[in-house]
C-alpha cells in the first residue's frame, strides 16, 4: 500500500516521457497509483526532513472514514462493493496519506512538464528551471495541512481564531522557508519565490512575479479553468481508495495539452473527458467527502477539538512553522488517552465516535434550482423557531445544521466555459466550446445545495426532524425533501433511551 522506497532503479514504464531527468542520480519510489516514481536530487532533499515527512501522519479523507463506511454497510446493507458482515475496517485502502498524494502530484506534475518540453520545447523555450520549480510546487503544495486537512482549516480554526484569515496554502508557503532554513537546502531565492507563487495559483488576485511562460502555473494549481494534476492525483487515488469506479482518464488529457497565447489548451475532442473531470470530482464529494455519516463525524471531532483547544492550545500552532509540523492527525488519539480532567468532555465525544454513537442524520433537502442565488446558510436557530409545540423543548445546542455545496468547481457556473480548446495540432488558434455544441445529454445546473440536519441527542431524532419538516414549508410552501424521517430510525432512538441496544 502507499509509496514504498527502493534501493535500485528499474526501468519505468514511462521513461520516454521522463527522459529529461538522469536516472542515475534519482530515488525511485514505487507507488499504487502512478507506478514508478523518480525523485530528483533537490525534491529529495525536501523529502527527507521530518516536516515532509509528517505527511504521512495526515489522512487524506481523514481517519474516521472507515468507521463511517463501516455503519453505513450494516444500517442500509446497499453498498454492493463490499460483503455484508464488515469489520470497522471495511476499506483499508482508505487511509493513504498526504504523503503519498504529494508524491503522486510531484509525478504528474513532472510528467506535464517533461510532456510539454518534449512537443514544445523549442518553441516554449522549457529549462531546467521551470522544470525544477514545477516538480518542487507539485511536491510541496499540501506541506500546510493541518491534523485532519480540510476539516482543521474550514471547520476548527474559524470557531477559535476569531475571524483570523489562515488558510493551508499560506502555511505550505512559510513551511518551504522553515525547511530551507531548517535543512540549508541549497536552493536560490528566485526557484523559491517561483515555486511558492505556482502553490497559490488557483488562489483569486494572486499575483506573479514572472511575466513569461504563464503556462506552467497552469500545472499544479489552475486559477484559470481548475484543470490541473493536484485533481487528477486525488480523484484518482480517493476513488481507488474507497473502491468506487472512475471513468476519468487523466493521461488523455496529459497526452493532448499543448501551449496556445501562454496557456494550457485542450483538443476539442477531449471535452467529454475533462467534463468527466469535473463530474467524477463532484461525485467523490456527494458519496464520499460530504457523505451524511462523514459529515456528523467531522461536526463531533470539530465540537471535541473545540472543547480541547483551551486545554492543548492547539490553535497557537498555526503561526509558527516551527511549531505547527508537530500538529498531525495524532492529535486525537493524545486527547483520547489523556487522564486530564480538563479532557473528558472532547475524550466523550470520540469515544461515541469510536462507538458509533453518533449525531443522528435526520433529514436533508435540496435547495430548489430557482432559490440557490439568495439561499442563506440555515442556522439551528431557524430549526428551532419552527418546532412544534408538542414536543420536548429544542434548543439551539441540541442541533447541527450542515449546508454542503456541491458544484463543478465554478459555482454556479459551466467550469467547460473557461476552458480553452484547439482543433488539432496544426491549429495555433484557441476558442470556447458550448455545452450544446457537443452534446444534449450534459447537465444544465452545476451546483447543489443540500441541507442536513442532526440531533446531537438521540430522543430528540423526531422533534427536530418536525422542526426541519415545519422550516420547509415555511420558506418554500412545501416540503423539499424526499421522504420523511423514517419510522425505524425513531423507533430505535427510543429503544436506546430505554436502555436497548442500538
Amino acid at each position: 500500500m502507499g509509496a514504498t522506497y527502493c534501493d535500485e532503479e528499474l526501468p519505468s514504464k514511462n521513461f520516454a516521457l521522463a527522459s529529461t531527468d538522469d536516472r542515475r542520480f534519482t530515488k525511485h519510489i514505487h507507488d499504487n497509483v502512478h507506478g514508478n516514481i523518480y525523485i530528483d536530487p533537490l525534491s529529495l532533499k525536501f523529502v527527507d526532513t521530518e516536516q515532509f515527512q509528517r505527511l504521512r501522519d495526515l489522512k487524506q479523507l481523514g481517519k474516521f472514514l472507515e468507521f463511517v463506511l463501516y455503519e453505513f454497510a450494516i444500517q442500509d446493507q446497499v453498498n454492493h462493493r463490499c460483503a455484508s458482515g464488515f469489520s470497522y475496517m471495511v476499506y483499508p485502502g482508505a487511509v493513504h496519506s498526504r504523503f503519498e498524494h504529494s508524491l503522486g502530484v510531484y509525478w504528474l506534475a513532472s510528467e506535464a512538464i517533461n510532456r510539454l518540453k518534449t512537443y514544445q520545447g523549442l518553441e516554449l523555450d522549457i529549462d531546467h528551471f521551470d522544470t525544477q520549480t514545477v516538480k518542487l510546487a507539485g511536491l510541496l503544495h499540501d506541506l500546510g495541512h493541518g491534523p485532519f486537512s480540510h476539516t482543521f482549516e474550514r471547520e476548527f480554526l474559524p470557531r477559535v481564531c476569531n475571524g483570523q484569515k489562515w488558510s493551508h496554502e499560506e502555511m505550505s508557503l512559510k513551511m518551504i522557508d522553515h525547511v530551507v532554513d531548517e535543512h540549508n537546502i541549497d536552493i536560490d531565492s528566485e526557484s523559491l519565490k517561483r515555486v511558492k507563487e505556482m502553490i497559490i495559483a488557483s488562489e483569486n488576485g494572486t499575483s506573479k512575479s514572472f511575466k513569461e511562460k504563464l503556462f506552467l502555473y497552469d500545472i499544479v494549481a489552475n486559477g484559470r479553468n481548475g484543470i490541473d494534476v493536484d485533481k487528477f492525483d486525488y480523484i484518482v487515488r480517493d476513488s481507488r481508495a474507497c473502491g468506487l469506479g472512475c471513468n476519468f482518464q487523466f493521461q488523455r488529457v496529459l497526452e493532448t495539452m499543448r501551449v496556445i497565447d501562454d496557456e494550457i489548451c485542450y483538443r476539442a475532442k477531449e471535452y467529454l473527458t475533462i467534463q468527466k473531470l469535473f463530474a467524477a470530482r463532484a461525485d467523490l464529494h456527494r458519496m464520499v467527502y460530504m457523505h451524511a455519516k462523514v459529515k456528523a463525524i467531522e461536526m463531533m471531532f470539530v465540537d471535541a477539538m473545540t472543547k480541547a483547544n483551551d486545554v492543548l492550545c492547539i490553535s497557537s500552532y498555526i503561526d509558527e512553522p516551527a511549531e505547527y509540523w508537530k500538529l498531525d492527525d495524532t492529535i486525537l488519539k493524545a486527547i483520547e488517552t489523556s487522564s486530564s480532567q480538563d479532557l473528558k468532555e472532547s475524550r466523550d465525544l470520540i469515544l461515541r465516535i469510536r462507538r458509533r454513537e453518533l449525531y443522528q442524520f435526520c433529514n436533508e433537502f435540496a435547495v430548489p434550482k430557482d432559490k440557490l442565488e439568495y439561499f442563506k446558510n440555515v442556522t439551528p436557530q431557524d430549526i428551532v423557531c419552527s418546532q412544534n409545540s408538542s414536543h420536548p423543548i429544542l434548543h439551539e445546542e441540541d442541533i447541527v445544521v450542515s449546508n454542503v455545496k456541491i458544484d463543478l468547481t465554478r459555482g454556479r457556473n459551466n467550469p467547460l466555459e473557461s476552458i480553452s480548446f484547439f482543433k488539432d495540432y496544426e491549429s495555433n488558434e484557441k476558442f470556447n466550446i458550448k455545452d450544446d455544441l457537443v452534446s444534449h445529454l450534459l447537465p444544465t445546473s452545476y451546483q447543489d445545495m443540500i441541507v442536513r440536519v442532526y440531533s446531537k441527542k438521540p430522543h430528540l431524532v423526531e422533534a427536530v426532524s418536525e422542526a426541519f419538516e415545519n422550516f420547509q414549508l415555511k420558506i418554500y410552501g412545501k416540503k423539499a425533501q424526499v421522504h420523511a424521517t423514517p419510522e425505524k430510525k425513531k423507533r430505535k432512538r427510543l429503544r436506546h433511551i430505554c436502555g436497548g441496544g442500538v
